[in-house]
């Protein structure tokens, strides 16, 4: 016997696993599949869920019988798709918001009714028992007259693994219209009808392609004022509600799991102040390991406001009744929430523009604004030459004001912003990639990255590649302290043993050598020491770690650092276009100067502000740590940050061999290691051409 309730989720992303996970709970209820316009991921998450099927289209539910469609796509979609679900029969359940226009709404509304079908948004804050048990304590009139509301919520975005940008990116206004509007609809909720709402973003830079992501908003409600902040920089994250009145307050931890309330007592300040926070303290110790359980034990859900409303919707669709949060409901937040949007879209889009004038310039220099890279530049501009450079942020001034500056704003992971970039150019300096952060940064950045260069450069006819690898490639472990490592060293035969940026740097530098046997790219490949010059970080984990007023060591400090000055990578790179190297040729980049562990370790601590005293971990302890930490981690199940293999390569003392530069390249260091640590310790004057 068939379900009474066909249900079909339209878009495989993050939220709709907990849509699922409220279905399953819903007797009457059966899923008939998932659709994304990204066949493979929806085919990825009914594998996952378990669910019949996967379709590539809203069309593909509804002949396979859906009757229900859950609306799970951005919010850009969401009115297409409410409207041609329900003509197509389907009862509609809309993540928030509604829509992007109060046009949106009502052309849903007008479908709904001419449908005779019923559409129910999302609002599933309001479902929220925390949420719920605040404002319910402020209706109660436990805190007096209330007056205002605050809300605060920190967030981040699902890792961005590469391939066409997802929404959070192209749009500037949609941190507000995906977390904005939760605030809005609880704050009206409280306050009463919304009257005005003001709100200014800026940026952070916390992650670097999401352009806004610091907002506040003040919202002037009938019967008070609230105010809202949005953080994507924020940690740990935040998710709480104050609600303010005359004779006290109550806060909600939703992400702590947690109810408080301060009252007015006719007490001295001070013992007011004591109580209340005595009281705090004890419900909190009572709530948060009751909740724990309750978290444990199924009875309290992740996004739990989301899967109540889910059942709620059901049940009320089952008995004819009302909506929990109707189209009328919505359309006013859906208001609000556009008019603070689409200010943000538009600052964004002006932002395009500035950065819209035709591309002529037949040079690009990925990773332009990092160290070699933006050294890189300057060279080329000092040389005359113009320069097109690929960045996901606005350039610094010197870069925007020079004419011979052309700016692609985009991530090397989106391939249609490495495809603008690279069209019409001649020769391409791959510099870019991940330096720190996770691990899909290092795929995206680096590895994907390289992908989609190396195929536009093909697709392009690009004449030469110039191309920034790293020694890290390298299998360090098997040298001996008599090895003069070349060229031809074996590479690194188990990258995952050395963390994310050797083996990104790795994967990249096959992408570039197995282009260059098999598709003809004309590329060259570089592989520089650690690099130095002026503002460099030079106490890396190769070298120690600060703690306090100490500089720990790690080993006797005696193991010889492979350096090269910035300028003169430069050199390397910039020279090498008029050689006959195109051929996959590889160049290591080291000065043969000698530098150890101990030599920036006290040139360090001699420079800092209270001189630190330099200390040596001996290598049996950090390895006895490594080991502790590693199988730990293993019993997590999770990879180690720290390992022995790790340890060892990077403490591995080598000597590395650059005749092949000084010989087919005539490189030899103009500017030298010794002046980049004057530069770094603020002793030295700027090197110059």
């Amino acid at each position: 016997m068939k379900a009474a309730h066909r249900v079909g989720i339209l878009g495989a992303g993050y939220v709709s696993e907990f849509h699922v996970a409220a279905l399953r709970r819903v007797r009457n209820a059966e899923i008939v599949g998932v659709a994304d316009l990204d066949l493979s991921r929806a085919s990825a998450l009914a594998k996952r869920l378990k669910l019949p099927a996967a379709y590539d289209s809203l069309q593909g539910l509804i002949e396979a019988g859906a009757n229900v469609v859950h609306i799970l796509t951005p919010p850009s979609a969401h009115a297409d798709a409410a409207i041609r679900a329900l003509e197509g029969g389907c009862h509609v359940l809309v993540e928030k918001p509604l829509g992007t226009s109060v046009a949106d709404c009502q052309r849903i509304e007008a479908a709904a009714a001419a449908a005779k079908r019923s559409v129910c948004v999302n609002h599933s804050n309001l479902r929220d028992p925390f949420v719920d048990k605040a404002i319910k304590i402020a209706e109660s009139g436990a805190i007096g007259d209330v007056i205002g509301a605050d809300y605060f919520r920190s967030s981040n975005y699902p890792p961005y693994r590469g391939g066409r940008l997802p929404p959070q990116y192209r749009e500037g206004g949609y941190p507000f219209r995906d977390m904005g509007v939760h605030g809005l609809y609880i704050i009206q909720r409280v306050l009463g009808r919304i009257e005005d709402v003001s709100a200014i973003f800026c940026s952070k830079g916390g992650d670097p392609n999401l352009l806004y992501d610091e907002w506040s908003a003040q919202v002037r409600c009938k019967d008070g004022i609230g105010r809202m902040r949005l953080s994507w920089n924020v940690q740990p994250l935040c998710n709480q509600l104050v609600i303010e009145g005359t004779k006290g307050t109550v806060r909600a931890d939703m992400f702590a799991m947690y109810v408080t309330k301060r009252k007015q007592y006719r007490l001295p300040s001070s013992a007011g102040r004591l109580v209340n926070s005595m009281r705090e303290a004890l419900d909190i110790g009572v709530q948060v390991p009751l909740n724990v359980v309750r978290a444990a034990t199924g009875r309290l859900r992740r996004f739990h406001g989301l899967q109540e409303l889910v059942v709620e919707f059901y049940r009320v669709l089952t008995r004819g009744e009302p909506m929990p949060v109707t189209v009328g409901d919505a359309t006013p937040i859906v208001e609000w929430t556009e008019r603070i949007a689409k200010v943000a879209d538009a600052s964004k889009d002006a932002v395009a523009r500035k950065y819209s004038r035709p591309l002529t310039a037949r040079i690009l220099v990925t990773g332009a604004l990092g160290f070699i890279g933006k050294r890189l530049v300057e060279r080329l501009v000092q040389q005359g030459q113009a320069v097109r450079i690929l960045a996901r942020r606005e350039p610094p001034s010197e870069f925007q004001t020079n004419s011979l500056v052309q700016v692609v704003l985009g991530d090397l992971g989106d391939p249609d912003a490495v495809e603008r970039a690279v069209k019409g150019v001649d020769v391409v300096y791959h510099v870019g990639a991940a330096m720190r952060g996770a691990a899909h940064e290092f795929e995206r950045s680096t590895v994907v990255g390289t992908q989609n260069v190396v195929d536009s450069a093909l697709r392009h006819n690009v004449q030469k590649f110039v191309y920034v690898s790293s020694l890290s490639v390298l299998h360090q472990v098997a040298a001996k302290p008599s090895d003069l490592i070349g060229e031809d060293w074996p590479l690194e035969p188990w990258p995952e043993r050395r963390g994310a940026y050797s083996k990104s740097k790795l994967q990249a530098e096959q992408i570039v050598s197995e282009a260059v046997a098999k598709r003809n790219l004309p590329a060259v490949i570089f592989r520089p020491g650690q690099v130095i010059g002026p503002d460099a970080e030079v106490l890396t984990p190769a070298v120690g770690v600060r703690v306090k007023r100490s500089l720990i060591v790690f080993g006797n400090g005696k193991v010889q650092l492979p350096l090269v000055h910035v300028d003169d990578v430069v050199d390397a790179l910039v020279d090498s276009v008029g050689r006959p190297v195109f051929d996959g040729s590889i160049f290591h980049l080291v000065d043969s100067a000698t530098v150890t562990q101990n030599d920036l370790a006290h040139r360090t601590a001699q420079s800092a502000r209270n001189r630190l005293s330099v200390r040596h971990l001996p290598r049996w302890i950090l390895y006895t740590m490594a080991f502790g930490v590693q199988f730990g981690m293993a019993l997590l199940g999770r990879s180690s940050p720290l390992s022995h293999y790790r340890l060892k390569s990077a403490l591995s003392d080598l000597r590395f061999d650059c005749r092949a530069a000084k010989e087919r390249l005539g490189w030899l260091p103009r500017v030298g290691v010794q002046v980049g640590l004057d530069q770094v310790f603020h002793k030295g004057s700027t090197a110059t051409r």
